[in-house]
């Protein structure tokens, strides 16, 4: 028996705004490297539970302290980008991943969400249709006139590899499709590998005297579909569940369950479990049903996917950042394990934060083996007294992150080591502070830390930002470390640079002269870029990618952007600062993140240094295209509106260009006013502004 830990994991309504801040560093980090081992590797190092719990505390902290969104949350993720050695195609429509429910409450919620968005009553029925969620790799599916041309992964959710050909060799998708068929088709799926098909698989593999068999069915089906040769694909038994579509050219269909039906007429897979549910105790009773009996399906699922039946609904729902608003996994209960604390780690990351990290001896955990976890910060560790050569139980709950609960004080050995907080930085040696009161101890070394530096130009490469192919973890950490690049802009400069170097880059070890082609070709290929990704690029606190998108629609152009900003930063209560908090969903938090970093000098000659290296930062508007007569208009919502929720409208209104703004001003274009509306209809009077009744505003948006 387990010894108890002596406190429970610290709730999320109980963490100071440092710990927070603390934790969503950590955070970020781990679930990046996940990411990367996952959709890129397929060679995962956690469960999907311990995943899934990460991202859980991820947005539960997130949703309590906003102020403190990172601009590489994952929040703003989805996947990651396409692996070298495919080409790559881009997705009419995101590929988005889902959010996760763990329990009955949050099942729940998920419903009255959709309701409060819809404004429906609470007599109205919301039908929705529950599947096995698939634990295989998502594929989109492209037909044309009735015939198959072309098949891709998700990748990053906005561009995935192409996988056409390997495609083609899965005996469950159909090359032709008969029948009344919509011109344009896109159908999305899950290839997975039926259990028994993995067992033969690895005994094949090992018989074969190949080392290092598949660690589960979605390893081995992940790694097969993804082979530069189409032959080792076919030779490898891979099946196919299509569950939903994509881009279209016709409507065929009004409610899921009737797309459904359809796809499986034209000769598609759809999974034989599916089924309509009409209400929360219908969809419970799947759920516990399907958990029941899931060891004896044969293939892996870890939980249940519900989706709204009605189309139109979901069409109104939309999407947030990554994940759409009618949908949900409801995941299986996670699991604990038990090994040994071995060693206990620091990482430094892109702001200097030193997180600890435990080495763990590597334990099996739901088909996986983990060798890591987090200790979050060092009053942590010495709150649940770790000691390195304790015994160790990993809690694998749906409600904290992957994290060591507990040491077995009852196996603890004689020699055990108490954790001693570093005082120097691990990386740069310089010194390593912990404010009193503060959770987090900060390296101050600055730019001068290569970890910090390293982390700050991982960032700026990532996909969401430049992304420039060939600059990941290891090659940005190699050209740092090697006094090629120590800032943005020199970035732009390396192709010149190295043509001059006795030692250029393509001698390197592991590089090559065509490697290093392809990375000055990415490089080049990045010198055009739009005014949102070049926002988020720099790396400004609490910016992720949907505020930079927020600063770009409202400002429109990289000059416009800078001088407000530096407006701003030079006159706190000035009129460009109540300008940038006045947008919605910027508070004066994050306007304040802004500003400080226009208050640096150096940041600025940074950026200056990079816009001097770049052919064209796109207007806003010219790089999106937005045909909308809304784009670029100013809006304001007042009052209660009876056909559409408040959420509802303002989604709207971003998607077809407009800025949504939380206050009324001689700027604001349009005031919507709804029932009961207040003190904004009557300023909208006094400066003219045009006001709108919902009628209007949906004749103006075509709805």
């Amino acid at each position: 028996m387990t010894n108890k830990p002596d406190r429970a994991p610290l709730p999320v309504d109980q963490l100071t705004p440092l710990e927070a801040s603390a934790e969503l560093a950590s955070l970020a980090v781990q679930i990046a490297a996940h990411d990367q081992a996952y959709y890129q590797k397929d060679q995962p190092t956690v469960s999907d539970a311990s995943y899934d719990a990460l991202r859980r505390r991820n947005a539960a902290i997130e949703a309590r302290f906003p102020e403190l969104i990172r601009p590489n949350s994952p929040s703003r993720r989805i996947g990651a980008s396409a692996a070298e050695g495919f080409g790559k195609v881009t997705h009419r429509r995101p590929m988005l991943s889902l959010d996760n429910a763990f329990s009955e409450a949050d099942l729940t919620e998920f419903i009255a969400r959709i309701r409060r968005f819809l404004g429906l009553a609470d007599s109205e029925p919301v039908g929705l249709v529950a599947e096995p969620k698939i634990d295989g790799l998502s594929i989109s599916l492209r037909y044309e006139q009735g015939h198959f041309v072309q098949g891709a992964t998700r990748g990053d959710g906005s561009e995935g590899e192409d996988v056409t050909a390997n495609l083609r060799t899965l005996k469950d998708l159909p090359q032709h499709l008969t029948g009344p068929v919509p011109r344009l088709l896109e159908v999305r799926g899950e290839v997975y590998m039926a259990r028994a098909d993995f067992f033969r698989l690895n005994e094949a593999r090992r018989e074969a005297g190949e080392k290092n068999p598949f660690a589960n069915p979605r390893n081995a089906a992940a790694g097969s579909l993804r082979q530069l040769d189409p032959s080792i694909t076919a030779s490898r038994p891979l099946s196919l569940f299509c569950y939903a579509l994509g881009d279209c050219s016709e409507v065929f269909a009004d409610r899921h369950w009737q797309l459904l039906q359809q796809l499986r007429n034209w000769g598609f897979k759809v999974n034989e479990q599916a089924k309509y549910c009409a209400n929360l105790d219908q969809l419970l009773a799947f759920y516990n049903s399907l958990a029941a009996d899931r060891a004896l399906l044969p293939y892996d699922i870890d939980g249940v996917v519900y989706k709204v039946d009605r189309l139109d609904w979901q069409e109104r729902l939309g999407q947030i950042s990554r994940s759409p608003r009618w949908a949900i996994a409801h995941k299986f209960a996670a699991e604990q394990a038990e090994t040994l604390l071995l060693d206990i780690g620091i990482s430094v990351g892109r702001t200097g934060a030193l997180t600890p990290f435990a080495i763990l001896e590597p334990v099996t955990v739901g088909g996986v083996t983990v060798s890591r976890a987090t200790l979050h910060n060092e009053d942590e560790i010495a709150r649940k007294d770790f000691r390195v050569g304790d015994r160790v139980i990993i809690q694998r709950a749906g409600d904290v992150i992957p994290q060591l609960v507990c040491s077995l004080l009852d196996k603890r050995p004689a020699d055990a080591v108490a954790f001693t907080p570093p005082q120097l930085c691990p990386v740069c040696g310089s010194l390593a502070v912990k404010p009193e009161g503060e959770a987090i101890r900060r390296c101050t070394g600055g730019l001068s830390c290569n970890a910090q530096l390293v982390e700050r130009l991982i960032h700026f490469a990532a996909r969401g930002a430049f992304d420039i192919e060939g600059l990941g973890e290891k090659n940005v950490d190699f050209l740092v470390r090697t006094d090629r690049i120590r800032a943005p802009a020199d970035i732009f400069r390396l192709e010149a640079k190295e043509a001059g170097s006795l030692l250029p880059l393509k001698t390197q070890p592991g590089w090559g002269a065509r490697s290093a082609q392809k990375l000055f070709e990415a490089i080049a290929a990045r010198r055009v870029i739009s005014l949102d990704r070049f926002i988020y690029a720099l790396g400004i606190r609490q910016v992720g990618e949907a505020t930079a998108r927020l600063l770009a629609l409202n400002y429109q152009t990289l000059s416009h952007w800078r001088a407000a900003m530096l407006e701003a930063a030079a006159e706190p209560d000035g009129e460009a600062w109540r300008q940038l908090i006045a947008i919605d969903q910027i508070g004066p938090n994050v306007a304040g993140d802004i500003c400080e970093f226009f208050a640096e000098p150096h940041n600025l000659r940074a950026m200056d240094d990079l816009i001097d290296q770049l052919e064209q930062v796109e207007d806003f508007l010219s790089a999106t295209g937005t045909p909308s007569p809304l784009a670029g208009k100013t809006v304001v919502f007042t009052g209660t509106l009876q056909s559409l929720s408040r959420d509802e409208a303002k989604a709207q209104a971003r998607t077809l260009g407009a800025k949504v703004a939380g206050s009324v001003s001689a700027k604001t274009n349009y005031l919507i006013a709804g029932a009961e509306a207040g003190s904004k209809l009557t300023k909208a009077r006094e400066l003219g502004v045009t006001i709108l009744s919902e009628e209007a505003w949906l004749a103006l948006v075509g709805k």
